[in-house]
């Protein structure tokens, strides 16, 4: 099915303005932007593929700047009480949908009780558990009305946390916390996203969507900051193909790139110096194991998978972008969380010794030459993550493992993880939503859905939430510590190297600015002829 451009509304003034100007003073962002979006529901998304896309059209009460730090979007204030329990937004004045139709706090609340209504099922409805009964409510325990969300005029509206909660403001950017058009959501159900019906209140309006080409928006004129929004139309690109987008990139045919492939690199830097853009940024790229599988289930197998990962030459030699080896699940640098890097003891060992530990627990749980492990390795079709895995393989062979490598396009390969439907490890990659330890140490959790390997710990569970309940953070980070080390102690997942962000960005786009969360928000940027 195609999606055709359809003109409504505010749409109209923008479209007509631009060619008026001539088409070739319209100024257009070509972006290769990775995988086809599953959805532009903001309540239906997970990637960071469908980030790039969502956050332009649509703005929560807070918003990123160009650093991807919070500032404020559709609020034009906020307080907080002096316990941190309370927060109240006022929205501002001129904050309206792309139909002209005002934005207001009801939209707000019933796009925060939609997130929570189980009969959604929002996979990441998790992330607004500091709220108040939201737990509860998204688990069928209590009524929506019972969330801690109060209207108070149409443009104020106030939130109660369950327990004070210092990345609040940061979890409030996140897509989970944006508004939904109440109005025209009702009218249209699940259709509401179809470009002929789609409304946001984001610097960009979506006019056109062709699943597996493209997307394109163009600038909302109903937009508050729109008088500052350099960039008159995106076009987001869906492909798998990194090394088909470079070509194209070389072309001249986009002006950005999400992803490059590694090998790629040093092309890059010799022939378009200063346009790789290589920097860390808070992100885990792992394996999952799947705690179904029998021969996974012994904890032993888990840990000698692990230790026989030579993680010191993924980064250097293999994708040659300077990744870091990772041996625990929080990246260095979190914030909350002043501990160093988690290790385990075999992490210092040789890397020899440390292969010869783990054939020593493989032959313990039974395995030899004559009696091999056959696992499925999965990954999303990428050149960078195929190399990773040609080269797992063949770490994990001299341990009486034979892998079947097999990969499919993005939005499958994460629908087979969320079902739980691989036999073996799969390939996954987490991009902090907000700048806490517990943005990460929730996807080992048992019962969030985003616990693709489904490990189950109770202990572990526990200790995650006796953590929303203390308000002295030391004390909050040591009780995540202990949690850490569980889930590592018992190879809950196999952490293999902390993200690097690699984008390539034209000499014509100025406003592209380096940030440990890896957002650029389009508004942010112009380009020059």
């Amino acid at each position: 099915m195609q999606f055709r451009t359809v003109i409504k509304g505010g749409l109209l003034a923008g479209l007509m303005a631009l060619a008026m100007s001539g088409s070739a003073l319209a100024v257009t962002l070509h972006s290769f932007n990775g995988g086809e979006p599953a959805s532009l529901d903001p309540h239906r998304v997970s990637g960071d593929w469908e980030n790039r896309i969502v956050g332009d059209y649509i703005e929560g009460l807070m918003t990123e700047d160009a650093h991807a730090e919070p500032i404020p979007g559709q609020a034009s204030s906020y307080t907080v009480s002096d316990d941190g329990l309370v927060y109240t937004f006022t929205i501002r004045d001129d904050a309206v949908w792309s139909d002209g139709t005002p934005v207001t706090a009801q939209d707000f609340d019933f796009a925060f009780k939609r997130l929570f209504d189980p009969e959604t099922a929002a996979d990441y409805a998790y992330l607004q558990y500091p709220i108040k009964n939201a737990e509860a409510a998204n688990a069928g325990d209590v009524p929506l009305d019972e969330v801690g969300i109060r209207v108070i005029d149409d443009k104020t509206i106030e939130f109660t946390l369950e327990a004070p909660a210092p990345y609040f403001l940061d979890a409030l950017t996140h897509y989970t916390a944006y508004p939904v058009p109440r109005h025209v959501v009702e009218q249209h159900g699940s259709e509401w996203i179809r470009p002929e019906n789609i409304v946001g209140n984001g610097a960009y309006q979506i006019v056109e969507w062709i699943p597996n080409s493209h997307i394109r928006a163009v600038k909302s004129e109903t937009y508050y900051d729109a008088e500052n929004v350099q960039i008159d139309e995106v076009v987001y690109y869906s492909m798998d193909d990194i090394s088909a987008a470079l070509a194209r990139y070389r072309a001249g045919e986009f002006d950005i790139l999400t992803d490059f492939p590694a090998d790629q690199y040093q092309l890059l830097q010799d022939q378009y110096p200063g346009q790789a853009h290589v920097a860390p940024f808070l992100g885990l790229y792992y394996y999952v194991v799947n705690h179904n599988k029998e021969e996974l289930a012994d904890p032993n197998v888990r840990q000698a998978l692990s230790m026989s990962i030579n993680r010191e030459i993924i980064g250097p030699d293999i994708l040659g972008t300077g990744e870091l080896p990772a041996y625990g699940w929080v990246p260095p640098g979190t914030a909350n969380y002043d501990f160093d890097e988690y290790r385990p003891d075999w992490a210092d060992l040789e890397y020899g010794e440390r292969v010869a530990q783990a054939i020593s627990l493989m032959e313990e749980a039974g395995y030899s030459a004559s009696n091999r492990l056959n696992l499925q390795l999965k990954y999303n079709t990428n050149e960078n993550h195929r190399r990773i895995a040609v080269a797992i393989a063949a770490m994990w062979e001299p341990l009486y493992v034979d892998v079947e490598l097999f990969n499919s396009e993005v939005a499958v390969h994460y629908d087979a993880l969320q079902n739980n439907d691989f036999d073996g490890v799969g390939r996954a990659g987490w991009l902090m939503d907000y700048n806490d330890a517990i943005n990460m140490l929730e996807l080992l959790r048992s019962d969030i859905g985003y616990n693709y390997g489904r490990y189950n710990n109770a202990e572990y569970d526990e200790l995650l939430r006796e953590s929303a309940l203390i308000t002295d953070m030391d004390a909050r980070a040591e009780v995540l510590r202990q949690a850490e080390e569980i889930a590592m102690g018992e190879t809950a997942g196999i952490p293999i190297y902390y993200y690097v962000s690699k984008n390539v960005v034209s000499p014509a786009i100025s406003g592209y600015e380096d940030n440990a969360k890896d957002i650029h928000r389009t508004r942010w940027l112009s380009k020059s002829e």
